[in-house]
């Protein structure tokens, strides 16, 4: 079993940039599809970038596309989230979540496996 704490969250203004990390214990992320959700409040949960830990291939929502960017070093078992020229309406509560094997995918329900979320607050 993985277990996943998220880290880096914090306040910001727009326009500036911030590093997520997450940092797996209980087994290296090797054939792990780990993935960013994000969730405001009163928002539904929304899928942020994914991406497989032993083939690289990342996929994003389009609102970040071109700004954010995912990556692992799995020697360290952290995944990040590079956040650049960030908006206001990306203030939320990220979260980081696992699934084992299979596609890198989109879809929440996906990954059965959860950190406890960071905040980010993004002001004008």
């Amino acid at each position: 079993q993985v277990q996943l704490v998220e880290s880096g969250g914090g306040l910001v203004q727009a326009g500036d940039s911030l590093r997520l990390s997450c940092t797996a214990s209980g087994r290296t992320f090797g054939a792990f599809n780990m993935a960013w959700f994000r969730q405001s409040p009163g928002k539904e949960r929304q899928f942020v970038a994914a991406i497989g830990a032993s083939s690289g291939n990342a996929m994003y929502q389009d609102t970040v596309r071109g700004r954010f960017f995912i990556s692992i070093d799995n020697a360290k078992n952290t995944m990040y989230l590079q956040m650049n020229t960030l908006r206001i309406e990306d203030t939320a509560v990220y979260y980081c979540a696992a699934r084992y094997g299979g596609f890198v995918v989109r879809t929440e329900s996906s990954y059965p496996t959860w950190g406890q979320g960071t905040q980010v607050t993004v002001s004008s």
